[in-house]
């Protein structure tokens, strides 16, 4: 088992030695149980808060003293509650009222799941009325008390439990998963931003395909744009899932990344309104992306977002299903749009897209290989894709004349010729052909047109 940590541990006896009880409670007890490192720490007592403030002077932060909570320490510190009954819930999410108690397993019956519902000591005595070491054992997830009650109490509970389901593959009780059907549209009621919080908990977990699998219904409460894609039958080799459980698939089937598990989440969503089927009887999609990319954007600006985290998603759903061209050109191009890391979160996408496919369609994993070597030859050789590495700069360009948006425009030229390979990355050769080009510019009735390069749309 899993060390209570030393600044746990001191909080502990420095409680029990002023004649409190103190206990360990919530998800450390469950994770420490489960052998792995617990993410926070918390503390259930029964001393009052301002006994709690008392007692740890400047070390204390009331940070809820309303329901009886005071953080110690600094930087991730560890919340300590008095124990405590909350009153009625009347917005599906927050007590009206919490009445402190003497009862550790009164505190305990306010919780959510019977693994959440567990107390460890300082000697490491664990006390477990609802049955929660069993079920952990069993890899169950049940409520604690009436469901019903629970999920109309905190609406978020719901998805609390598919988060913690995808974390750590554990089947829902059935009792407890059939409450979470009837409350799922209490979720309507739940701040944009908690939701996204859990949802992005249970996109990062292993088991996140089984879950998204499992429950469209109610995630579809707050994302309704998932809900055509249940059961839609794509009428193609290329997959033998429909597009509900391809996309589910693939966000299995990616690394633990946000950004690409969320990318992965909505980049077919767009597919059920832009269907067609050709005459040998084949489904298309054509220009699914874009419908995608608008159902995206909807729902980041809906969960609030951040706008980096929104862009760089809605980048992953538009290139998603573009052809990658097996060339050092090709790598240049897409790292001057896009930069490293984008193109790197990119080929994520396009692996686990791809792995969510047809078995026998498996092999462009070796292309998607070939291309990452090119890509890491690339920046291995510190081959020029940007400005910064461009071998002229905007003062060399003033020396010779030109002025204001000129200068930028002849640099972007510039790097768009050697990206291309038709100049070198060699200062005195762009200076020489800068300089033949003002001159032809001068010339009587005729202008040097400089380089374009056009990038390819998304493919079908």
């Amino acid at each position: 088992m899993t060390r209570i940590p030393e600044k746990v541990r001191e909080i502990l006896r420095r409680l029990e030695a002023a004649g409190y009880e103190a206990w360990c409670v919530g998800g450390a007890g469950r994770d420490m149980l489960l052998g792995r490192d617990p993410g926070d720490w918390d503390v259930t007592t029964s001393a009052r808060p301002e006994a709690v403030m008392a007692l740890f002077g400047d070390q204390a932060l009331p940070t809820g003293l309303k329901h009886g909570t005071v953080t110690i320490g600094g930087g991730r510190g560890v919340e300590v509650t008095t124990f405590r009954r909350d009153g009625d819930y009347l917005d599906n999410r927050h007590p009206e009222s919490v009445e402190f108690t003497a009862s550790l397993e009164e505190d305990l019956a306010r919780r959510d799941f019977t693994v959440n519902a567990m107390a460890l000591d300082l000697r490491g005595e664990l006390r477990d009325p609802f049955g929660g070491r069993d079920d952990l054992a069993a890899g169950v997830l049940r409520a604690v008390g009436d469901p019903d009650a629970r999920f109309r109490e905190d609406a978020l509970r719901i998805m609390r439990g598919l988060r913690f389901a995808a974390r750590l593959g554990f089947t829902l009780e059935q009792n407890t998963a059939a409450a979470m059907g009837r409350c799922a549209p209490l979720l309507a009621n739940i701040a944009p931003e908690r939701l996204r919080v859990e949802l992005d908990g249970l996109l990062r977990g292993e088991h996140a395909g089984a879950v998204l699998l499992a429950w469209p219904q109610v995630l579809g409460v707050f994302l309704p744009e998932i809900l055509p894609a249940v059961g839609f039958d794509q009428r193609s080799p290329y997959h033998c899932y429909d597009v509900w459980e391809h996309t589910a698939r693939a966000v299995e089937a990616a690394p633990p990344w946000p950004l690409v598990r969320w990318a992965l989440l909505f980049h077919d969503l767009g597919k059920p309104e832009t269907f067609s089927l050709g005459e040998d009887g084949r489904g298309h999609f054509y220009g699914h992306w874009r419908p995608s990319v608008v159902h995206a954007r909807n729902i980041m600006e809906r969960l609030r977002f951040d706008h980096q985290s929104r862009d760089t998603i809605l980048t992953l759903v538009e290139r998603h299903d573009c052809q990658m061209l097996l060339s050092e050109k090709a790598v240049r191009r897409s790292l001057a749009r896009y930069g490293e890391e984008t193109v790197r979160l990119l080929l994520a996408v396009k692996r686990a897209d791809n792995l969510a496919q047809a078995p026998q369609f498996h092999d462009r994993q070796v292309l998607l290989r070939q291309w990452e070597d090119l890509l890491d030859l690339v920046l291995q050789r510190e081959e020029c894709f940007s400005l910064a590495q461009l071998a002229v700069k905007g003062n060399d360009l003033t020396a010779l004349g030109l002025k204001g948006k000129a200068v930028g425009e002849m640099l972007r030229s510039l790097l768009e010729m050697v990206i291309e390979e038709r100049l070198p990355n060699d200062k005195h050769v762009l200076l020489g052909w800068v300089g033949e080009k003002m001159v032809l510019d001068d010339a009587p009735g005729g202008s040097a047109p400089g380089p374009r390069v056009t990038f390819p749309p998304p493919g079908k």
